[in-house]
């Protein structure tokens, strides 16, 4: 006979003060004895707690309570709980048995307790805050006595706002050059000042990855980072580091990736001959020595080379272009010469030499590759047709390749899994802090990503069915992160515990992993966790004694029951929905694939916006209004409810549903639902939290908006505009893109929103759809209206728009002028940059200071050219706002001055100065005299 462990009352008093005091805690938190009850996140050795793993959850509270009296814990994992809003308390030392804290993605603030350093044996350490939050990371300085922790193998304090020097022992206090044990030092994105001491690094350490990026840190890079030959990631870019590199790092073999960037080194350009493993090298925006291309680019087995704005000179070898090489950046430089690019090279290689002096390439006539060579000797060619001299880059692909379940399709809010199953995946965002490849198309990278993260999830017994990985992209910290799609087995959810345990597993990060540098992981709030079964119980019972008065009532009223099923049944005659199967539940006819999109009935959209009151209304328009609810499934939602004026054809509504369901990207909202009945014709978006770009340019959200926040934004609007275009199918043109239409979540990511005007373009072979004109004044095309021609360059141009918006803050049409032709003009009168300074938003400081705008006013002018043919499609748009990221980063601008298309926007200004901008839905104007007008 088994029997079950009795709590330590101590334990037992902590936990049931936690009960009391904390939000969403598992729900078979009950009884007195957590230990032979198995409380969901509690595990426990003869009746001592001694792991407590509640990541993932959910949980929240302002206090952490008594969690240190818990003296026998091992491990506590509360990551992943955005909800913790708390201190650190000194009490934490209490905890002389803890080997593993993991705090990842909460909102932990205040100080770092010293006391952290009394807890003997710690292994893992990590007290990683996601950046995208606000006013919620560890303030001050680090303690020195985490030197005192010998068995640390894992410090990561990255992204949060410490400040001060790293310390170091002196003789009388400790510090981080103590902790030989160490494998991981991670201290990026902080506000850490003073110079990198040499004494952090010396032979007995055992680093393999030293991160130390986008702080304040000055002075030289200690040559004793040489000692520590374990080192396989060094990490100290986008700092203020000055002098020579030391030419002992050449000796570091093991090290693979090497980030120097964004500094100010100066002296001879470094020899890192002796780096035989190095393959992803950036020391872009320094300023060494004028050099020929070092010879080491040759011999060493380098994937990525980013070299812009380094001082090289001279023509490149032709065997720099090695087979492995992906990615080559040697812009602003003097390279010079002939170029020769071999024939050895991948064709997947991307190589940037904007702004050289190269006088010819040989291969011009016949290559294989992706090269830019704008603003070279070669281009200078009056109206230069070459391929090589458009600012173009390859596509990345936004959502990688999985198997297709033709036949499959899921109901309510489930996803299809790889191996076409319909469950509700665990979700989040896995970010790298290095890599050593460019490549993000390569299958390789991915499927070694994919088969690891599988694979550890069945090693330790998870109920992990597949998983998805989508997304790739590369941030503002050139940190590389997926999307990441966790699929439950045998059941279509995963249980509280399920979801904890695959936290954990993700970050303590117990994995080999290559090509791949250290990670973290930062979840969605799970949405499906299942009740206990005592509620299920009680919720069965109710719903048979419901049934039995449900029987009662329909005997009653068998005659009207009658009655009314003939009028519906007439009703459905004339109903395009009458083949959907929606109210029986059936798929009976052409059912349509909503991949994901479900019907929602009139009461449940009525009772979760509080029938549709006041106090829930979010926004209205000449549709209809918009009202924030939460369905019963627990997801925030928007829904768009149309008024009657304004209601569709049934046939183009079902239209209009079929087309949304379709598009799943990032950066484009996402449709939940819809609901047609009583007459009602309502879609149901995911809400929003953050507002609408407008507001947020204007103050009144109340958030400040910098220059690298202003261009995340702008990225981001520009590849949901481009998965629009090119990846969904069919292809859609928005037709009213502007600033109220794109919306910021709560991590400050811009998505595009309102597809009331959309249209598709059905056959692919089609570039241009006829239509009625619809859409905003201040933001339409005007070939679009002259034409009555909608091609997707009509949205480059509305972009176009957007973007000068982004960056004056003013509305397009701005006291009778347009906002194209006042830059313009302002420009052309007192030019560059001092014609800026009357349109420039003021918050965003001297336009000196302001990295990459000449490219970025430059993009702009080429959106809103007159003639689409002349506008870039929206994935030039992309890559181009890629590049002046780069720039903002260095906070250096490539081009001192501005050049614009010789065609005249002047009339456009002029047309909006005559009709102002009392008219929202060009449709309502007659053709004369705006046509007219536009004519001339």
């Amino acid at each position: 006979m088994t029997i079950s462990a009795v709590t330590d009352p101590n334990d037992f008093s902590v936990l049931l003060a936690m009960k009391s005091s904390w939000q969403n805690l598992p729900p078979n938190w009950k009884g007195s004895d957590p230990c032979g009850s198995n409380w969901e996140g509690v595990n426990c050795t003869n009746s001592r707690v001694t792991n407590l793993k509640l990541d993932g959850l959910g949980v929240s509270t302002n206090d952490i309570g008594d969690i240190p009296s818990l003296t026998m814990l091992q491990l506590l994992d509360l990551s992943n709980n955005k909800g913790i809003k708390a201190n650190l308390p000194t009490s934490i030392g209490k905890l002389k048995n803890l080997t593993v804290l993991i705090l990842v993605g909460c909102n932990f603030h205040g100080p770092i307790p010293d006391s952290l350093g009394s807890l003997s044996q710690l292994l893992f350490f990590y007290l990683f805050r996601f950046r995208g939050l606000n006013n919620n990371s560890f303030t001050g300085s680090i303690p020195p006595s985490i030197g005192n922790l010998s068995n640390l193998s894992w410090l990561d304090l990255s992204d949060n706002q410490l400040s001060g020097p790293i310390p170091v022992s002196d003789g009388t206090v400790s510090g981080l050059d103590m902790l030989h044990k160490a494998r991981h030092f991670h201290l990026a994105n902080n506000k850490l000042s003073g110079p990198i001491p040499s004494q952090l690094f010396n032979s007995d350490m055992n680093l393999i990855h030293v991160i130390i990026n986008n702080n304040q840190l000055n002075g030289t890079i200690p040559s004793s980072i040489g000692l520590v030959q374990t080192l396989e990631t060094i990490r100290l870019d986008s700092n203020n580091l000055t002098r020579t590199v030391p030419q002992n790092i050449t000796s570091l073999k093991a090290v693979s990736e090497l980030y120097l960037s964004n500094n100010k080194l100066t002296g001879p350009f470094p020899d890192l001959s002796g780096m035989t493993s190095l393959s992803y090298v950036d020391m872009s925006n320094n300023n060494f020595d004028t050099s020929d291309t070092p010879a080491w680019f040759t011999v060493l087995p380098l994937t990525t080379i980013l070299m812009d704005n380094t001082h090289l000179q001279g023509e490149i070898p032709s065997d720099v272009f090695q087979p492995q090489l992906e990615r080559l950046v040697l812009s602003n430089n003097a390279i010079n010469g002939t170029l020769n690019i071999g024939n050895i090279y991948s064709s997947e290689l991307i190589v940037d030499l904007t702004n050289n002096k190269i006088s010819n390439f040989t291969q011009s006539s016949g290559y294989n590759m992706s090269l830019i060579l704008v603003n070279n000797t070669v281009c200078d060619v009056k109206e230069a047709r070459d391929r090589f001299c458009a600012a173009e880059k390859p596509d990345v692909p936004y959502i990688l390749p999985e198997k297709a379940c033709p036949s499959v399709r899921c109901r309510s809010n489930k996803v299809l899994s790889p191996n076409c199953i319909c469950a509700n995946p665990y979700t989040g965002t896995i970010y790298f802090f290095s890599h050593t490849f460019s490549d993000l198309d390569n299958t390789t990278y991915f499927t070694t990503l994919h088969d690891v993260l599988l694979s550890s999830f069945k090693s330790n017994q998870l109920p992990v069915d597949s998983i998805s990985l989508s997304d790739p992209s590369i941030d503002e910290f050139k940190y590389l992160q997926y999307k990441l799609h966790i699929f439950p087995s045998g059941q279509d959810y995963f249980t509280r515990s399920a979801v904890s345990s695959i936290g954990t597993v993700i970050n303590r990060q117990n994995i080999s992993l290559p090509y791949f540098g250290p990670w973290f992981f930062l979840d969605d709030t799970y949405c499906c966790f299942p009740g206990n079964k005592s509620s299920n119980r009680g919720i069965i019972i109710g719903a048979v004694v419901g049934g039995f008065i449900g029987v009662l009532l329909i005997t009653l009223v068998t005659a009207y029951a009658i009655y009314q099923k003939r009028k519906v049944t007439k009703a459905k005659q004339n109903s395009p929905f009458a083949s959907w199967g929606l109210d029986n539940g059936s798929d009976v006819g052409g059912v349509p694939q909503l991949k994901g999109a479900r019907s929602c009935s009139f009461e449940e959209l009525r009772k979760c916006s509080n029938n549709f009151s006041d106090e829930n209304m979010i926004g209205s328009g000449g549709y209809g209004k918009v009202y924030k609810g939460t369905l019963n499934t627990g997801q925030v939602v928007a829904i768009k409810r149309a008024q009657q004026g304004s209601l569709q054809g049934a046939l183009e509504f079902k239209t209009e549903i079929e087309l949304l369901s379709r598009i799943h990207h990032k950066n484009v909202v996402a449709l939940v639902g819809f609901c047609y009945e009583q007459g009602e014709q309502m879609l149901v978006y995911e809400y929003i939290s953050n507002g609408t770009l407008k507001d947020n340019l204007s103050g009144k959200s109340g958030m400040r908006l910098d220059w690298m926040k202003r261009l995340k934004l702008a990225l981001d609007s520009a590849k949901g505009l481009t998965y629009l275009h090119e990846l969904a199918n069919p292809p859609i043109i928005h037709r009213d893109v502007k600033s109220v239409n794109i919306l910021l979540d709560d991590h400050l990511n811009a998505k595009v929103a309102d597809f009331g005007l959309s249209k598709p373009l059905a056959d692919e072979s089609k570039s241009y759809v006829s239509t009625q004109v619809k859409g905003t004044l201040g933001y339409m095309d005007p070939e679009y209206y002259m034409t009555q021609q909608l091609t997707e360059k009509s949205d480059v141009y509305s972009f176009g728009v957007v973007l000068l918006e982004m960056l004056s803050a003013r509305s397009p049409i701005h006291k009778g002028k347009h906002i194209v032709r006042e830059i313009k003009e302002s420009i052309e009168k007192l030019g560059y940059p001092n014609g800026l300074y009357d349109v420039l938003d003021p918050s965003l400081g001297s336009p000196q200071r302001l990295g990459g705008l000449t490219n970025f006013v430059n993009l702009s002018m080429r959106c809103v050219q007159d003639a689409g043919v002349d506008r870039p499609k929206m994935g030039e748009v992309v890559r181009e706002i890629e590049t002046v990221m780069d720039l903002a980063a260095s906070s250096k601008d490539s081009d001192p001055s501005l050049t614009f298309s010789s065609q005249s926007t002047a009339k456009i200004g002029d047309l909006y100065h005559t009709y102002g901008d009392s008219v929202s839905d060009v449709s309502t104007l007659s053709s004369a005299p705006f046509e007219t007008e536009l004519r001339r």
